[in-house]
């Protein structure tokens, strides 16, 4: 069977071999007997071995499972690339002396040799369960939430009681012994997924997030290699959560334990694909084995108190409290997805302060910080803060739409369930691709774009879909996901697979996934480009055009055909509803960015001077030297009658158009220019022209030279200066304006003379404008929680108000949410209660509700802390922070 695979006695004299020759870096030992007395072999590999036991340490176990080869090679593989390159590598170097690995390549001989000898695709190891079946499943033998099952014969059977084999109590007698191991990471085949360990609750724990950066981390090692990524995939409410298993047994132990599912196959064709996921992983544990020390009782603690402090357009504002121990200094780490690495590729910051403030960010953009803190002499760096999830504003200009579909209009369409396809919409999953069983299968979704203002300018365009479950997509790198978008209104019946097979397609997203890109429990996203948004938008604006229903229609397919041999290409999305759908938080969506038509307001001037050192002459608009080389200055005034309501009212853009009347023979100087500056003015005389309070400048200046060249000049206000102009309107405040001439050298006797008042070449203002609110409204009131039914129920009061559209509620287990971002998504709508469904109603956490207009402009936050049945206001509290404990995703079976 697979002669390119190692034997079980071949490993062992590998790693007895190894040992002799290398004696100071490796110590090997027998840690328990199999039923077939075969021994559990492990290697302890550290520099100066001796010491071993003394040092942080990461825990490696492969194949407990029989038919998972990879466990076992990559062990092998991994030893000889320690050996082959420690002495010259020092970061290697450096990892093995600070740190030690403990690695049991096998954790099921008997299993192992079972199936590498009689029947392949045994899974559990030999145990003779004296009713004619054999085996347990020892990944189910644990007692982290053991499940006694009655079929013996099943591949799960989970044994007469926890730790009854004698591999896992030869596990767990080594575990026990060894406090030290702060990281475990058990190999698995198949999935290319990383399962982070959970605690049967559906909620994150204290270190969600440094599970989390650590398969970041480790997946960004493995991409470097093949390109290849791995999901991210913990538990998520309402799926059944693996029971019985090392994993949950070792996190239980205060070790952060990760499951590794490589490969698409328990046993590929190494050549192909063994040998790639064995290479890929390499660096991924050794990045692993470096980071045991940042969990170990020499590391720093956690930091405390991470939390918003403010949120801008552009730029945000982060704080955390100062830690006891004055000998550190902080990194910060931010991305713009979930799960992702926090390396030099993601480091913003490094500081000793305890605010930061980051900048020149894009708004209405979502963005992940992260922080842990760094012992300035031995380097050794904390455990993660959990993460701070936020959006910035939008620009001043900007609307964003974000549509779920409803659960008639999301779903999939099977070749070989014609009859039956309606039922696929809104229920539990999508599936897409290929597979024996469904056939070629595709999923569609319909937005209703109702809600987007006719003429909208779409400036940004995402799609996103939730993975959650890769394990039929056996085939490596084989097929891509890709998006069609049809015509709404050209389908007759969206559950009718042929109908939806052969629609044509208006356009394609040029973005498309490839199978090793698939992400289970990390979303995948589908951003428009610029040409595909230009698209859409004529797409909206063809059905404006015929006064039907604006929808957008998405076909999404997999691969439609099989290579020879194989079964299934199939992914499964989550598409929030139906009994194993996650709600609101995991639902597909179609998110938009957007501007409105401007309106645009020509204003004439209310009053124009020019303002002599000697008098004011009203009606006339000149600017230049007087006879003495006094500066004689232009003013203009323009009341506020034209512009709308100064809340509601955003200026885009803004200009002053300005022509001269005399002719090129009479525009005498040299050298002079003049200038335009937005002012605060008390009176209209020389003295307070003097001592005005300048806001801005106008545009450029122009000189002599150009006024000869074109009368007509135009200036333009730059962003500043129009917010100048807004807060001037806000206030009631009339716009004024000084032209001032300027000369490198003395001037006398230049007057540059501009059209007079109720000419039909005055100065004039042109504004352009969009109606949007600027200013969010009240926050919703008397937020209240009570237990029902083992389930939260929260009810408020929102705004009343004619702008309001709805109230949006999160939920966060280590802070009050500053931001709707910041944790998971609950609510959204005009009610004014929800339901928690997927929380433990056990565990204490925050809750915000943030009302929000049609822009949205979000409000303050309303929060309240939940503990016990206690549910207590934020505001009476002045916002302390009860706990330092988050929300992920959901798990559907390690192998």
């Amino acid at each position: 069977m697979k002669t390119q695979y190692a034997s079980y006695q071949e490993t062992l004299t590998f790693l007895e071999e190894a040992m002799s020759q290398h004696p100071n870096l490796i110590r090997l030992q027998s840690i328990g007997e199999t039923w077939e007395q075969r021994p559990i072999m492990l290697a302890t590999i550290s520099n100066d071995v001796s010491y071993a036991d003394q040092k942080p340490a990461l825990l490696y176990t492969g194949t407990i499972h029989a038919r998972e080869w990879i466990g076992n090679e990559l062990a092998i593989k991994f030893v000889k690339y320690i050996i082959d390159n420690y002495r010259f590598n020092p970061k290697l170097m450096a990892a093995l002396t600070r740190n030690t690995l403990y690695l049991v390549p096998c954790l099921n001989p008997d299993g192992f040799e079972y199936s590498r000898n009689h029947f392949s695709f045994w899974r559990k190891n030999r145990r003779d369960n004296g009713d004619g079946s054999f085996g347990v499943d020892l990944n189910r033998n644990f007692d982290s939430h053991f499940r006694k099952q009655v079929d013996a014969n099943s591949t799960t059977y989970s044994g007469p009681h926890a730790f009854s084999e004698p591999e896992t109590q030869a596990i767990k007698g080594f575990v026990e012994a060894h406090p030290n191991i702060t990281i475990a990471l058990d190999y698995h085949s198949q999935g290319n997924v990383f399962f982070p360990a959970h605690k049967f609750n559906h909620e994150v724990e204290i270190e969600g997030t440094d599970l989390n950066v650590l398969c970041a981390n480790m997946n960004c090692e493995i991409k470097k290699v093949t390109g290849r990524q791995y999901g991210i995939h913990r538990g998520k409410p309402p799926a059944n959560l693996i029971r019985g298993s090392g994993r949950e047994y070792y996190y239980a132990r205060g070790i952060l334990a990760v499951v590794v599912e490589v490969g698409t196959r328990n046993i590929p064709d190494y050549m192909q694909n063994m040998a790639q996921s064995v290479d890929e992983n390499i660096p991924a544990l050794f990045y692993a084995l470096s980071e045991a020390i940042n969990y170990s009782s020499l590391a720093p603690k956690r930091v405390e108190g991470f939390t918003i402090n403010k949120i801008g357009v552009d730029s945000v504002t982060l704080e955390w409290l100062p830690p006891a121990n004055d000998d550190l200094y902080f990194e910060i780490y931010r991305s713009d997805s979930s799960k992702s690495q926090c390396n030099e590729q993601t480091l913003v910051a490094i500081t000793k302060s305890t605010l930061f403030t980051d900048v020149q960010l894009s708004s209405g953009k979502s963005y992940y910080y992260n922080i842990r803190a760094v012992d300035k002499i031995s380097k050794i760096k904390s455990p993660f803060s959990p993460e701070i999830r936020l959006k910035t504003l939008l620009a001043n200009d900007e609307f964003s739409l974000t549509v779920f579909p409803s659960k008639a209009e999301v779903g999939y369409l099977g070749a070989n369930y014609l009859n039956k396809n309606k039922e696929h919409f809104g229920y539990n999953s999508m599936f897409i691709g290929v597979n024996q069983k469904r056939g070629i299968s595709y999923g569609l979704v319909r937005f209703d774009l109702t809600n987007l203002p006719e003429g909208a300018n779409i400036k940004i365009a995402r799609f996103a879909l939730y993975p959650m479950n890769r394990v039929a997509a056996k085939i490596e790198k084989y097929g891509h996901w890709s998006i069609d978008i049809l015509d709404a209104h050209q389908i007759a019946d969206i559950y009718d697979f042929t109908e939806i097979a052969s629609a044509p397609s208006l356009f394609s997203l040029g973005h498309t996934i490839e199978s090793d890109k698939l992400t289970q429990g990390i979303w995948s996203h589908w951003p428009f480009n610029g040409v595909e948004r230009e698209r859409l938008q004529q797409h909206c604006q063809q059905q404006e055009n015929l006064s039907v229903k604006k929808y957008l229609l998405l076909r999404i397919q997999g691969p439609t055909t099989l290579p020879l041999g194989n079964d299934s290409q199939m992914m499964q999305f989550d598409i929030g509803f139906g009994p194993f759908g996650s709600g609101l938080h995991y639902r597909p969506y179609l998110e938009l960015i957007y501007s409105k038509q401007q309106q645009t307001i020509e204003m004439l001037p209310d009053s124009l001077h020019t303002i002599y050192p000697d008098r004011v002459v009203e009606g006339k608009l000149a600017a230049g030297f007087d006879p003495q080389g006094k500066i004689i200055y232009g003013q203009m005034a323009f009341a506020l009658d034209a512009l709308p309501d100064p809340d509601t009212t955003v200026i885009t853009e803004a200009y002053l158009v300005l022509n001269h009347k005399l002719s090129d023979a009479k525009l005498g100087g040299k050298d002079i220019r003049f200038t335009i500056e937005l002012v605060e003015l008390n009176d209209v005389d020389y003295s307070s022209v003097k001592q005005r309070e300048k806001i801005e400048y106008i545009g450029y200046e122009v000189s002599i030279e150009q006024l000869r060249e074109q009368a007509k000049q135009f200036f333009i206000f730059d962003s500043y200066s129009r917010l100048a102009l807004e807060r001037l309107h806000s206030e009631n405040k009339a716009f004024y304006f000084i032209i001032r001439a300027t000369a490198a050298s003395q001037s006398k006797n230049v007057l540059v003379d501009w059209y007079s008042i109720d000419h039909a070449q005055q100065a004039k203002l042109v504004i352009n404008t969009i109606e949007r609110r600027k200013f969010p409204l009240d926050p919703p009131s008397d937020l209240n929680i009570i237990s029902e039914n083992k389930a939260l129920k929260l009810t408020w009061k929102n705004p009343v108000h004619p702008d309001f559209v709805g109230s949006f509620v999160v939920r966060n287990r280590f802070h009050p949410p500053k931001s709707p971002a910041d944790g998971v998504k609950i609510y959204g709508g005009k009610d004014e209660y929800t339901v928690d469904r997927f929380g433990n109603s056990q565990i204490a956490k925050y809750y915000s509700v943030f009302s929000y207009d049609n822009v949205p402009n979000y409000s303050a936050p309303t929060s309240v802390y939940y503990e016990n049945n206690q549910v207590i206001s934020l505001d009476e509290q002045s916002n302390e922070l009860f706990s330092e404990t988050e929300d992920e995703d959901m798990f559907l079976g390690d192998d």
